[in-house]
């Protein structure tokens, strides 16, 4: 019996731990002391914390677009969302076995003297790193973006691949 087809695939093996910058509301497992502990030193994270940075501040953080992770028997489709994002400013890079989604949220600058009474968009760089399984068809790697949302489709196969190669992202 093949107890690997019982066990999800671990996409996310390889990326970094997110920093105390992170921008996603708590997310947290079945435990409820632990979401509310995990949601506890958020607060006084957001809170203490803006004491010692900058005024600019939103620009330094690192974003963590979500990303949804389908399988079928012939392909695995990766949809990762990034509204606001211009298609210019998404790289998709293929590192071995390393999937690696990165690029830039830019604030819009505009030349009026308006003031800002409250900014709660987000802005600055993203990174998401995802291990593909050994099935995965590296030389079959697509990508479309539309609507602030790009789609992945990685084709299944027996073999597995180990070159670096960079994905081009087309309009769908």
């Amino acid at each position: 019996m093949d107890l690997q087809k019982f066990s999800p695939w671990n996409w996310f093996k390889r990326e970094e731990p997110s920093g105390s910058g992170e921008l996603l509301p708590a997310r947290g497992g079945d435990d409820p002391l632990a979401r509310m502990h995990r949601e506890m030193d958020r607060l006084f994270e957001d809170f203490f914390g803006a004491f010692d940075k900058p005024s600019n501040w939103h620009s330094e953080l690192v974003l963590k677009p979500s990303i949804d992770i389908a399988e079928s028997k012939k392909a695995y489709r990766i949809s990762v969302e990034v509204p606001g994002v211009d298609e210019g400013d998404i790289d998709l890079t293929l590192d071995g076995d390393a999937l690696i989604i990165s690029g830039e949220k830019q604030q819009d600058s505009e030349d009026d003297e308006d003031g800002y009474h409250r900014v709660e968009r987000s802005y600055g760089s993203f990174r998401r790193v995802l291990t593909l399984p050994t099935d995965a068809d590296a030389d079959g790697i697509s990508a479309k973006f539309r609507n602030g949302v790009l789609r992945i489709e990685i084709p299944r196969t027996k073999e597995a691949s180990g070159s670096r190669k960079r994905i081009e992202i087309g309009k769908d």
